[in-house]
């Protein structure tokens, strides 16, 4: 589990550095790599992305499909270890939903100040 994990972080780390030279992201759009998950194979790699303004994300999201293969075949040539794990990109839903979540919980401390006061 511990060799997964570093595995993860490698891969975001080396893949954020790929993107920011190799792709120009559209003027004013700020693209994060949240986290990685790579299968217990290693043979597959789910990346999370995250894009502000989110009205770009599908726009985004094509580009980085569009030059998947690039970024793998660089990825491939950094990482000394093999297999490399295939990457696939995907929105990131969980910082929206603990968001939400943290906004919840505001708004129930707050309630239970106004309560005891």
């Amino acid at each position: 589990m511990f060799r997964i994990e570093k595995v993860n972080s490698l891969i975001q780390q080396e893949l954020g550095e790929i993107i920011l030279k190799e792709i120009d992201i559209f003027p004013g759009t700020l693209l994060t790599i949240t986290r990685v998950e790579c299968s217990g194979s290693l043979f597959q790699c789910k990346v999370y992305i995250s894009v502000i303004p989110e009205e770009n994300f599908d726009d985004v999201l094509s580009l980085l499909k569009r030059h998947i293969y690039e970024l793998q075949q660089i990825l491939n040539k950094k990482l000394k270890m093999r297999p490399v794990p295939k990457i696939e990109f995907l929105k990131e839903t969980k910082t929206k939903e603990a968001g939400r979540i943290d906004e919840l919980l505001a708004k129930i401390r707050k309630e239970d100040i106004e309560k005891n006061e």
